[in-house]
């Protein structure tokens, strides 16, 4: 199978599925880093959201839900989880099996995120978990279990935990990899798995999505991607990989990215979800910026579908 074919995502939706919320809402001028997973017909889709100038957000997790993965409701408890003392909430990721499908544990969902605190200019990023039996009421976070750790990505694997997540403690960012026994206790492994190193790579790699199909691991990342003296974008990459650790990244990479002709997404869609579908073909939930003056940090969450290399995920 030809895993580093072209990715023909198809927008299937005419314009985003979930948009900022109303004035005076918790999420009425940032939104981004959509978490979904799908249960029993219903597709749920966490969030982030924010209030705020660029510079004083504060990120509280929302929760939107839809029967076909397309159009989403706000559930009216949300925003769902806050952190408090002005850190944000970012980047939610729950436990999944390898397949990308979600993993409980004694009935529960655990999700791990990253926090910081914008408004005092701390750049720091620290790893935190919650658990919750409904999705909506959640469990006072953890403290802090990893530093510098930002966009996680976990699944269960025989018997142990193991973690793909963007290292923000110095540019370039990199992927790095941890394991655990337990989902709290990571042993993070000293070299990335992945670093920037392709043409079309900028500063960073980010928001790494890992899953498995049949005996290949699969990564979808993000990576800003201007040329000097242009306005920055971002697209995603792709990358493949037999144990998890020892990645090869597609020569066709950027395999998605912005679509100038829909102002709210002509120039960022990264902070991904992705799923397996029945069918064999794939969807991809985004968030999305549209041109500057960037007064949004993120503007949307979109969707796109692709059908996939011809095989039906486990």
């Amino acid at each position: 199978m030809d895993w580093f074919q072209s990715q023909n995502w198809v927008r299937d939706s005419e314009g985003p599925v979930l948009s900022l919320g109303p004035s005076g809402a918790f999420d009425d001028t940032h939104i981004f880093a959509p978490c979904v997973i799908r249960e029993r017909g219903t597709t749920f889709l966490w969030y982030c959201g924010s209030q705020g100038s660029v510079e004083d957000r504060v990120f509280d997790m929302g929760l939107a839900t839809s029967d076909d993965g397309l159009g989403f409701i706000r559930h009216p408890a949300s925003p769902v989880l806050r952190f408090g003392a002005g850190r944000s909430i970012l980047t939610p990721a729950v436990l999944r099996h390898p397949d990308g499908s979600v993993c409980r544990e004694d009935g529960r969902i655990r999700m791990w995120f990253s926090s910081c605190h914008f408004p005092s200019g701390d750049a720091s990023h620290t790893l935190h978990e919650t658990s919750s039996a409904d999705g909506v009421v959640w469990t006072e976070p953890t403290g802090p279990l990893v530093v510098d750790a930002y966009a996680p990505t976990v699944i269960r694997e025989n018997g142990r935990y193991r973690m793909w997540y963007t290292d923000v403690r110095e540019d370039p960012w990199s992927i790095r990899t941890a394991e655990s026994v337990n989902g709290r206790d990571w042993t993070v492994f000293a070299d990335p798995v992945l670093e920037v190193d392709q043409g079309w790579e900028r500063q960073r790699l980010v928001y790494p999505t890992v899953l498995t199909l049949g005996r290949k691991y699969l990564m979808w990342y993000g990576s800003y991607s201007n040329k000097p003296g242009t306005v920055m974008t971002t697209a995603l990459g792709f990358a493949i990989s037999d144990d998890g650790y020892n990645w090869r990244k597609s020569h066709r990479n950027p395999v998605f990215g912005p679509d100038r002709s829909r102002p709210w997404e002509s120039h960022f869609t990264t902070s991904q979800s992705i799923l397996g579908l029945p069918d064999g073909s794939w969807r991809i939930w985004y968030a999305s910026r549209k041109k500057p003056p960037f007064d949004h940090k993120y503007f949307a969450i979109g969707t796109a579908r692709w059908a996939g290399p011809g095989l039906i995920p486990a």
